[in-house]
């Protein structure tokens, strides 16, 4: 154990200020399949030379390829902890919610059938309202408070959680009765140390839960609890002033045009977790019986794809119904035909929609959408259809106003959510957070309730980097757009036949800046097979031509948003992860920050299709 506290204690002497600050990754350096081993096995070896420094560990392939999924600093806690424990990082999992590690048991148990006993011997149960566990998610469990280990009996038939507060550098006390134990950290969230490795699946489930329901420890507080094992340091505990967090608050509404105050999670998909259960349950109390249609585009953003099927394979009311928005098709037509099925079945409406779209960066005829959206319409026995919920994911253009009661949607039931790593913070936290309109806002609670249970509410210093950051949003989205549509103009006139997806003049009037688009280059071929294949290689190499001459402004990464430079990606290969293959978009997608050379990287862009007889 004392070497692999020297260890920590060097790589905390040595560490690389991006391992704290940064929330994007690159994925020219990131194998999925060895998500987390790649890192750990190749920090081992790096361990065992004499010298190391910030250089040799910024060299290290990247663990994750979001930060919230987990980071370095996760990974070495993890890796510690399980040295600590004679167990193996593997089955070592950190969590920023002291609550979802337990949650994510009661899911697999859930879906398979399993009974959980839980035994806690903290002060107070470790879950929070339990009701709503058990009427809402359908989880079953017993709970159990004791006072030592020993208490817990051999239970042949259900998975044993045991929940402790326990130091984290003292080994948790072992048992052969318990499966998994959950050590709640007091300011920093939990780690599960999975005991039963006979379990199917467990650490795999656990991990999924982590990257789809919450997110895990958060770079700055899992650097503080190596710093309290291998150093004996306590952290300051970081508090976010009323005034910092009213001024959060300002900004969300007045960008967003709301009145209703809003929920701060710890990541996007945290709080759109909230929301989808919120909004469920308000649908279960107000049209009891009745199924819950959850509306979504196929190729929409991974994460909140496959979170949605997640949801709707463990809520049995639940379905999805696809809505296909872009490449052809359009928004407004297909709300139409899903919203009319829907009334024929006689089934609640929830929409999650994009605006403008991901990846081509389409905006719909806003009055034509509010038309389709308040329609009356009937169904098959004539009854009046449930109204949508219509939420939208403004990440893209957090500052349009589509709240407020000027705006077109003011009498649809409307819910705005968006992810704080992108212009909120510029790239320096993973915050989310969400906001309705007037007419929308009785949800609010409920979705403030799911959020609880959750424990996914924004961290203290997500809520300080926010205060920082989003005063300053509205200028950043207007230098980005700038930038964003200087370099489109170029490429445009470079090459007039690639296809480029990108924000019109008329719609960037009316308040629609994002500063990404998606572009195919002119492709090769006889037939339509040949051109896509020829597409698909050709974007691959622009891609890794522009991040192999300019690597400081132009990174192959998923992020929009961030503070300066570029950040280049293919959504079928990314974001896109879980969405079906006919549904992927082969495509470049593009995101410009408010601060970058657009001379050189236009330069840079034209040398690329000289070398490839482009232009």
């Amino acid at each position: 154990m004392a070497t692999c506290f020297s260890t920590v204690r060097k790589i905390l002497d040595n560490l690389p200020a991006s391992w704290v600050e940064l929330t994007t990754h690159r994925l020219d350096i990131y194998d999925e399949e060895q998500a987390k081993s790649q890192f750990l096995q190749q920090l081992e070896v790096l361990a065992d030379t004499p010298d190391y420094d910030v250089k040799a560990l910024e060299a290290l392939p990247t663990a994750y390829d979001y930060t919230r999924l987990g980071h370095p600093l996760s990974c070495i806690l993890e890796w510690l902890v399980a040295e600590i424990n004679q167990s193996s990082a593997e089955n070592v999992i950190t969590f920023s919610s002291k609550t979802m590690p337990i949650l994510a048991i009661l899911r697999k148990n859930a879906l398979s059938g399993g009974a959980t006993q839980l035994y806690y011997d903290t002060e107070v149960s470790p879950l929070i309202d339990t009701e709503r566990l058990e009427n809402i998610y359908g989880y079953k469990f017993q709970s159990n408070k004791i006072t030592d280990i020993a208490q817990i009996p051999e239970h042949t038939d259900a998975t044993v959680i045991f929940v402790t507060q326990a130091p984290y550098k003292t080994p948790l006390g072992a048992h052969s009765n318990i499966d998994a134990t959950i050590n709640i950290h007091p300011h920093s969230g939990s780690t599960v140390v999975i005991h039963n490795t006979q379990i199917t699946d467990m650490a795999k489930d656990l991990q999924h839960v982590r990257r789809r329901e919450t997110i895990a420890m958060t770079p700055i507080n899992a650097l503080n609890v190596l710093q309290e094992i291998v150093n004996e340091k306590t952290a300051t505990i970081e508090h976010c002033h009323p005034q910092e967090l009213s001024k959060v608050y300002d900004c969300i509404k007045d960008n967003a045009g709301s009145t209703v105050t809003p929920l701060i999670a710890s990541s996007g998909l945290s709080i759109q977790y909230a929301m989808m259960m919120g909004l469920i349950e308000d649908a279960m109390t107000q049209h009891p019986g009745k199924a819950v249609n959850l509306i979504i585009p196929p190729n929409c953003y991974g994460g909140t794809n496959d979170q949605a099927r997640r949801i709707a394979r463990l809520i049995a009311i639940v379905d999805i119904v696809d809505l296909y928005v872009d490449n052809g098709q359009d928004l407004v037509s297909s709300l139409e035909v899903v919203l009319k099925e829907t009334a024929d079945s006689d089934s609640v409406p929830i929409i999650l929609a994009e605006i403008p779209t991901n990846p081509r960066v389409e905006v719909p005829d806003m009055d034509k959408l509010a038309a389709v959206l308040t329609a009356r319409r009937k169904t098959r026995t004539g009854a009046v259809a449930i109204a949508p919920v219509f939420t939208i994911d403004q990440t893209f253009c957090p500052n349009v106003k589509l709240l407020d009661q000027q705006s077109v949607l003011a009498k649809v039931k409307t819910v705005s959510y968006t992810s704080g790593s992108k212009f909120p913070s510029g790239g320096r936290c993973n915050s989310g957070f969400c906001t309705t309109n007037d007419a929308a806002k009785a949800a609010q609670p409920l979705i403030e309730a799911h959020l609880n249970l959750s424990d996914n509410g924004a961290t203290a210093n997500q809520l300080n980097t926010m205060a920082e950051y989003m005063p300053s949003m509205p200028e950043r989205i207007t230098e980005a757009y700038n930038n964003t549509r200087a370099f489109v103009d170029h490429i445009q006139h470079v090459l007039p036949d690639a296809r480029i997806n990108f924000i019109t003049h008329d719609l960037a009037e009316r308040g629609f800046t994002p500063s990404v688009f998606s572009l195919d280059l002119p492709s090769t071929g006889t037939t339509t097979d040949e051109q896509e294949e020829s597409a698909k290689l050709l974007n691959i190499k622009l891609i890794e031509h522009m991040i192999n001459r300019q690597p400081d402004d132009c990174k192959h990464c998923v992020s929009y948003g961030q503070l300066k430079g570029s950040y280049w990606t293919i959504p079928a290969t990314s974001t896109q992860g879980t969405t079906k293959e006919n549904d992927k978009d082969y495509i470049v997608r593009v995101a410009i920050a408010p601060e970058i050379d657009i001379t050189k990287l236009c330069a840079t862009f034209d040398e690329f299709c000289q070398n490839e007889n482009l232009s």
